[in-house]
């Protein structure tokens, strides 16, 4: 299997790409056919969230283990933490590469209505494995969205500017969403039923509270619940997103330590009990290890920066 490189944050994604600096570090538009001309990295897994939209696709995408069918679509959807690979064609394209690419970093999310509802959108998952089609008055509308949302982010920021992207970036993932459901109507959808139901578990995990007990999920409970074997689980969450059932377990609580420290007043100890570790110590080190900050650092970081 190619080496996957790990895409952590949008100045390294721009960085690898020879684009300029991003304006923000957490959000970024860029411009594919300059993106295209700098090279490309073929095999890789990002820690955001990238919505395209483009034209002439010079090569094969796979998105996570299937392939990603570009032949008619515009838009593309990913989510982080999952594994894209590219096969560039080797004859000259007709028409050059066009469109632009958005980047947005979970990190920009905390603390708005969209930080949990954004999972909702089932094309971010492998269920949904082809881009999406527009007419031209689609394509148009979006268009004039991501160029709203580049224009904000432009400037300096001020207390609406964050409130005004996130709403044009919702009205954009709610007009996705009507428009995929129209495609599907009439196209077959392919799923990875194990990763899938992985996540929904996941996911039901955290919500329900009567169910876990306040302890620490483990793979073992997953494989049980899916019945597979954990050795088999972890294997194929590993093959389709570069990832094993641990680590994606790890993160799940980084996002929901995330959540909580940003958006209430716990105190870490009380977020590490909830979350079911025995030690507080034992979050703090999980999150600095994945994150390089502390709990706390995050969390005065963030309340600085909203």
């Amino acid at each position: 299997m190619e080496e996957i490189i790990q895409v952590k944050t949008i100045s390294e994604f721009h960085r690898l790409y020879n684009l300029p600096k991003p304006l923000h570090p957490l959000i970024s538009l860029v411009d594919y056919a300059e993106m295209y001309k700098s090279g490309t990295i073929k095999c890789w897994s990002q820690s955001f969230y990238s919505i395209a939209l483009k034209k002439n696709v010079l090569g094969k995408f796979n998105y996570g283990q299937l392939p990603y069918d570009f032949d008619e679509g515009l838009m593309s959807f990913f989510a982080p933490g999952q594994i894209l690979n590219i096969k560039f064609n080797d004859e000259l394209p007709g028409q050059e590469p066009s469109g632009w690419i958005l980047l947005i970093h979970p990190d920009f999310l905390w603390n708005t209505t969209l930080a949990k509802t954004i999972k909702q959108y089932e094309y971010f998952g492998y269920a949904i494995n082809e881009a999406l089609f527009l007419s031209d008055e689609e394509e148009y509308n979006m268009g004039i969205l991501l160029d709203n949302i580049r224009e904000e982010y432009s400037k300096n920021m001020d207390d609406f500017s964050k409130k005004i992207i996130i709403s044009q970036i919702e009205l954009l993932l709610n007009y996705a969403d009507r428009y995929y459901k129209r495609q599907f109507i009439t196209r077959e959808r392919s799923n990875h039923e194990l990763l899938t139901k992985f996540e929904e578990l996941l996911e039901l995990y955290f919500n329900d509270k009567n169910d876990r007990q306040q302890v620490l999920p483990t793979v073992k409970y997953f494989s049980e619940k899916l019945n597979k074997t954990p050795d088999y689980l972890s294997s194929v969450l590993k093959n389709t997103t570069g990832s094993n059932a641990s680590q994606h377990i790890q993160l799940k609580l980084i996002e929901v330590a995330k959540l909580k420290l940003s958006t209430t007043a716990l105190t870490v100890s009380e977020i590490a009990y909830d979350l079911g570790f025995e030690q507080p110590q034992s979050l703090s080190k999980l999150f600095k290890r994945v994150t390089r900050q502390t709990p706390l650092e995050f969390r005065n970081l963030y309340q600085q920066n909203t």
